[in-house]
């Protein structure tokens, strides 16, 4: 998700931020059972050390140790029906999907972060973007720029949106989900949030953990955000990721699933999905250069009874 677009112009704003770098002599940090006792959600089992049952308490990791401001303000929520507008997006490297093009699907929708710069949302609205995932934060300690901007912006177009975290596996769960919270709103009307997992080779953490580690680490981090928000994370992830790390595994929670050059069937066999993210060199008035195109899984009409079940 992070590298299917161009640089920003120079006049985005650039974050200053605290980047700590990983220690490979570091350990990694062991988990510890949160007290009071809160009912789990079950779901599938990915190891036996790391299965959730109902009536066992959830997991966290331990507190993050700098200083941060107060969580933001829970938003107040809105009313009714948002109009769904049809695809009116162009592609710069359009692949053809045959009878399994996304456009045959009634719902598209965007994700964006710093990189696509200062976006007119009223106008992306009216070109397809129904929904949008915007970037919030990565790691323990990074918040994106234009997170605020677009977060504010894109409901004042009408536009549902959620937020996503890019995971950082050289920092605790319980850290990043805790950043998360103190720059992400509580808003009733906001699509559930994200977890962004994926191999980035561009990232300066070059660890590459373990299956049963990895589904630790999103497991806490997801708990504590379903907690938080009151509403169960999506996973978001490539294939090579999945492949390594996720098949079978978190059989009760969406999926949102990248799958540029064939329908995400083929890519992730067995795999039920909610969104798909189909392109990204996707391009559209309203926001200058590339941007990742998405679909909902599903008509116009299941899509407006699953934003109303959040």
């Amino acid at each position: 998700m992070t590298s299917s677009v161009t640089p920003p112009p120079a006049s985005v704003p650039q974050a200053t931020v605290a980047v700590v770098e990983p220690d490979a002599a570091t350990p990694q940090e062991s988990l510890a059972w949160d007290a009071p006792v809160l009912e789990s959600r079950a779901f599938a089992a990915v190891t036996p050390s790391t299965v959730s049952q109902p009536g066992m308490p959830v997991p966290t990791d331990r507190p993050v140790e700098f200083a941060m401001a107060a969580a933001p303000a829970i938003e107040p929520p809105t009313r009714g029906r948002s109009r769904v507008y049809g695809y009116g997006f162009r592609d710069a490297k359009p692949i053809n999907f045959g009878r399994t093009s996304p456009r045959k699907l009634a719902v598209h929708g965007v994700d964006v972060s710093r990189w696509q710069g200062d976006i007119d949302w009223e106008t992306l609205r009216t070109r397809g973007a129904n929904f949008a995932f915007i970037k919030a934060t990565d790691g323990g300690d990074h918040l994106d720029p234009m997170f605020k901007t677009n977060w504010r912006r894109a409901k004042e177009a009408g536009i549902k949106r959620g937020a996503y975290h890019f995971f950082y596996w050289c920092r605790t769960a319980g850290e990043q989900a805790d950043w998360f919270i103190r720059n992400v709103p509580r808003d009733p009307d906001a699509l559930p949030p994200v977890i962004d997992v994926e191999w980035n080779g561009e990232s300066s953490c070059k660890v590459k953990l373990s299956r049963a580690r990895v589904l630790e680490k999103m497991q806490v981090f997801m708990e504590k955000i379903e907690r938080y928000y009151g509403k169960r994370p999506i996973i978001y992830t490539a294939p090579d990721f999945y492949a390594d790390n996720l098949e079978g595994a978190f059989q009760n929670y969406h999926f949102w699933l990248r799958a540029v050059a064939e329908h995400p069937s083929k890519v992730y066999p067995g795999r039920k999905w909610l969104f798909w993210q189909y392109s990204g060199s996707g391009l559209s008035h309203g926001v200058e250069g590339r941007i990742d195109l998405n679909v909902f899984r599903g008509s116009e009409e299941e899509w407006h009874r699953w934003v109303a079940g959040l």
